[in-house]
């Protein structure tokens, strides 16, 4: 893709996100946790061939701890192969991948807690 479809497609999913996804935003935004800032469907380049551009455009990427937070629906049972791949890259790349199951979102203060739990230190 060139880089420029890639930031219109990004914005085409922060305005289709799903409603799993509007409720974890809520608890990530405004640097609600820990001081933490979160970016909604940010490309992540992996790699560029002339000016084709490759990424991963996680549902939430938090930069300060390398953090890309994934909500998964039911969607992701189909594409389990494809989504091990693409986090093989971004592990490779030095940022972890949070996995969050749609019927997890139940128990907000779990999911976050799983999120946290992943920074490199406590701001």
């Amino acid at each position: 893709m060139k880089y420029v479809e890639i930031k219109e497609y990004a914005r085409t999913l922060r305005r289709n996100s799903t409603p799993s996804e509007r409720v974890l935003w809520e608890s990530l935004r405004k640097r609600q946790q820990q001081g933490r800032k979160y970016l909604r469907q940010h490309p992540i380049i992996y790699e560029r061939i002339k000016d084709e551009y490759f990424c991963s455009i996680p549902d939430f990427y938090c930069p300060s701890e390398k953090l890309a937070v994934e909500v998964d629906g039911g969607i992701h049972s189909c594409t389990e192969k494809k989504d091990q791949h693409r986090d093989q890259i971004i592990n490779h790349m030095g940022i972890k991948i949070v996995r969050i199951k749609n019927e997890d979102l139940m128990n907000m203060n779990k999911v976050l807690q799983k999120i946290s739990s992943q920074f490199l230190e406590t701001k």
